[in-house]
């Protein structure tokens, strides 16, 4: 009978192997499958982005889409003829990192006395607000005819062309976000939102700014949405308000709730299974949204905690590949 640590060890590569294979293979299929994992993808930055607000420091945002549709309009308007500026991608991708995470500071100080259902309601009228606006905003938006046209996006001197470039990008933005996100909660910021989440005025009573903690959530959270906003706008090369309604902002909640509040690992097969679901049920295009939701309706009530058990998050991977890697391997 061999080393069981070197058995596991083998074990471990051997299902690195398989995730890796998997990821190289989706640039064949077909390019409509290809656009489907690039979908995934996107949800997984926006949902692990609102996963801070909603997750870590227990705030509940219904307007999370309203970051997404500035950094989608910054890329539309530093990337189109609408105002004759062409700006190269990785700048408009800071710069709308930038101006989703101010506007997220703009959202975060009316709503710093706010909780629970007042909370909610207030964030769901400022995704409205901003959808609004920019429906009605003519001169600056073109409306609801939104902006065509906009810059292919290239990437140090290489075009980005096809759902498959997308796909590269954003696989290594939802990695970088999801690692940045994970030492974020592990870090002294990560415990105090989580202090903050359960007991605001305990908190509140340690010495610990709760103001400042809010704010920074909602920032760092916005951010990660705009730069989600400025992809989805350099991949489309169309933006238009019809992109960010309020089953945007939904969707992205739902995939929190169903994945598993405060769990990254959650929020990835959240993700999955949300975007997949209504493309599986395509052959049912009558019933679809009522098996849509009576599935959503089941996970809810049979998996309350959400699909993924709150023990089996990044963490916990993280410390079992650590301990099984760095364990001694006696015969």
């Amino acid at each position: 009978m061999g080393n069981p640590v070197i058995v596991r060890r083998i074990g471990l590569l051997a299902a690195l192997a398989l995730c890796v294979v998997l990821l190289a293979l989706v640039p064949k299929l077909p390019p409509y499958y290809v656009r489907v994992v690039d979908s995934i993808l996107i949800y997984i930055i926006l949902a692990v982005g609102l996963n801070l607000v909603v997750g870590y420091a227990g705030l509940l945002d219904l307007g999370f889409i309203a970051f997404y549709a500035v950094g989608a309009y910054a890329y539309a308007f530093l990337a189109s003829g609408q105002f004759d500026i062409h700006l190269p991608f990785i700048v408009i991708l800071f710069i709308g990192a930038a101006v989703g995470a101010l506007a997220g500071i703009l959202l975060g100080f009316p709503v710093l006395k706010l909780r629970g259902d007042y909370l909610a309601i207030v964030t769901l009228s400022f995704g409205e607000i901003i959808r609004i606006a920019i429906n009605n905003a003519d001169d600056l938006t073109n409306g609801p005819q939104g902006i065509a046209g906009l810059d292919r996006a290239s990437l140090f001197g290489l075009p980005l062309t096809s759902p498959v470039h997308f796909y590269w990008l954003l696989l290594a933005l939802a990695i970088i976000v999801c690692a940045g996100v994970y030492y974020m909660e592990r870090s002294i910021l990560g415990k105090a939102w989580r202090a903050m989440r359960e007991d605001q005025d305990v908190v509140r009573g340690l010495g610990i700014n709760t103001t400042t903690l809010k704010l920074l959530a909602f920032a760092l959270s916005a951010a990660i949405g705009g730069a989600g906003g400025v992809i989805f706008g350099s991949f489309q090369r169309f933006v238009s308000p019809e992109s960010f309604t309020f089953q945007e902002s939904l969707l992205v909640v739902l995939i929190i709730i169903i994945g598993g509040v405060g769990n990254i690992v959650g929020v990835i097969a959240g993700a999955v299974v949300l975007v997949i679901l209504p493309e599986v049920l395509h052959f049912a295009a009558q019933y679809r949204l009522l098996i849509y939701g009576i599935v959503l309706v089941a996970v809810i009530v049979l998996r309350p905690g959400g699909l993924v058990s709150p023990r089996f998050n990044l963490g916990f991977i993280v410390r079992k590949v650590r301990s099984l890697w760095l364990s001694p391997s006696k015969t």
